[in-house]
């Protein structure tokens, strides 16, 4: 069976050792009523280095049981929430200024 793997942001860091909470949401269509749907689940998931901070954003992958709760370990940080916000409102400035230019 392939191992499972999940892109979510970390939500709780520092409070256990080596472990932090990381959200992973989900958009699936509802089978009978054909409306989009976000669900949220958490994870505890195994950081052996303790480098993941509130607000990254990282891939986890399914391993072996770490204890009772952890079935996960983090295998990337991809960024920050916060540096991924400040980029789209990068983007968004370049394209006012665009607009503003061509009126």
């Amino acid at each position: 069976m392939p191992k499972k793997e999940f892109t979510g942001v970390v939500i709780s860091a520092g409070k256990m050792d080596k472990t932090v909470k990381v959200a992973v949401e989900r958009v699936f269509k509802h089978p009978k009523y054909g409306k989009y749907i976000k669900k949220v689940k958490k994870y505890l998931v195994h950081d052996p280095e303790n480098k993941c901070k509130e607000g990254d954003i990282v891939i986890i992958k399914e391993g072996r049981p770490f204890s009772k709760l952890k079935r996960f370990f983090v295998y990337k940080i991809v960024g920050h929430k916060s540096y991924i916000k400040e980029k789209e409102k990068e983007e968004g400035e370049k394209g006012t200024e665009i607009l503003q230019s061509a009126a």
